[in-house]
């Protein structure tokens, strides 16, 4: 815990001029796109389209105060979320379908991400959340040079599901504070068959050893609000306890027994799963509560012993 004033780590990069060198750097990445791992070498800045199947802007979904977030970020003004649509996954349980796998919201260009990020604080927000960033990470920068210009001092919350690629993770250096990858799965077999992305594992763990590289553990301030680190979020599914303790050892054995862990309790079937339950019928219902209360004991006995205290468990 700290009580030193805080700055945004891109305030010191606007200052020095290296913010708009990433900039320059992160919108070439769209040229022969391979923002993601999806690797799609189209041109995006000529609003072709790949996977994500978002060209040279972003498509905004929605901007609010949430204050359904840990409560380190929703603090008592809430967390100041921008939902970006589309995705670069295909998870077929995802919560957000119908914005991540569905046409959604508005294409939105820098200055209207900027003009979002400085209302939400003008709300009182605690940080700046971009959802579902990874295929747009570009975007993302390009909008925190406009908005760190306009008075923008939050913090920057990279809200992912791990499924990045380490050149944008490394344009995003000095801009995002604090990263908040979901760990999803970590058997490729799974991640084939439920996500899509048989390589999504050996991403998440290059992409969350690098986002732990930048920032190191999950810092809080005086009043428990987060200012800088990592929190890792780990949805518990039905009968997939093995990849849990798998991640879970991870963790504690390459981050250490500091990582700040949620481990989410709110799984329900959604997306492809409601409409072929005999195809998922493994993750066709809630989990058990004797489930949730075993992810808890194995993330407990694996060492790690920073745990999101109100969403842990489902609570």
């Amino acid at each position: 815990m700290t009580d030193r004033p805080f700055r945004p780590a891109y305030l010191d990069l606007l200052e020095s001029g290296e913010l708009d060198g990433r900039v320059e750097r992160a919108l070439e990445e769209l040229r022969d796109c391979r923002v993601c791992p999806r690797d799609c070498e189209i041109d995006r800045l000529a609003d072709e389209v790949g996977v994500c199947r978002s060209g040279r802007h972003a498509r905004v979904a929605s901007f609010f105060p949430h204050f359904g977030e840990e409560d380190c970020l929703r603090g008592w003004n809430g967390s100041g979320t921008i939902f970006f649509a589309w995705c670069n996954l295909r998870c077929v349980f995802c919560q957000n379908y119908d914005i991540s796998q569905r046409p959604a919201g508005e294409v939105a260009g820098p200055e209207d991400i900027a003009a979002m990020a400085l209302d939400l604080q003008a709300q009182g927000c605690h940080n700046i959340n971009f959802v579902t960033p990874e295929h747009v990470a570009p975007q993302v920068i390009e909008a925190v040079a406009v908005a760190a210009r306009r008075g923008l001092r939050l913090p920057i919350v990279y809200n992912t599901s791990a499924y990045d690629s380490l050149r944008s993770l490394q344009l995003l250096d000095g801009v995002v504070d604090i990263y908040m990858p979901d760990f999803k799965l970590w058997s490729r077999a799974t991640a084939k068959r439920l996500l899509l992305a048989p390589d999504y594992p050996e991403v998440a763990r290059a992409a969350i050893r690098e986002m732990h590289r930048q920032v190191g553990d999950l810092q809080l301030d005086e009043r428990g609000l987060a200012r800088r680190g990592l929190l890792v979020r780990h949805l518990v599914m039905p009968g997939l306890l093995d990849e849990s303790r798998e991640i879970f050892a991870w963790l504690a054995r390459e981050l250490g027994p500091a990582t700040y862990l949620n481990l989410m309790g709110q799984y329900y079937p959604a997306g492809k799963v409601t409409d072929q339950p005999e195809k998922y019928a493994g993750i066709a219902r809630r989990p058990a509560p004797g489930e949730l209360q075993t992810a808890f004991e194995l993330a407990a006995g694996a060492g790690i012993r920073r745990f999101d205290e109100r969403r842990s468990l489902g609570r």
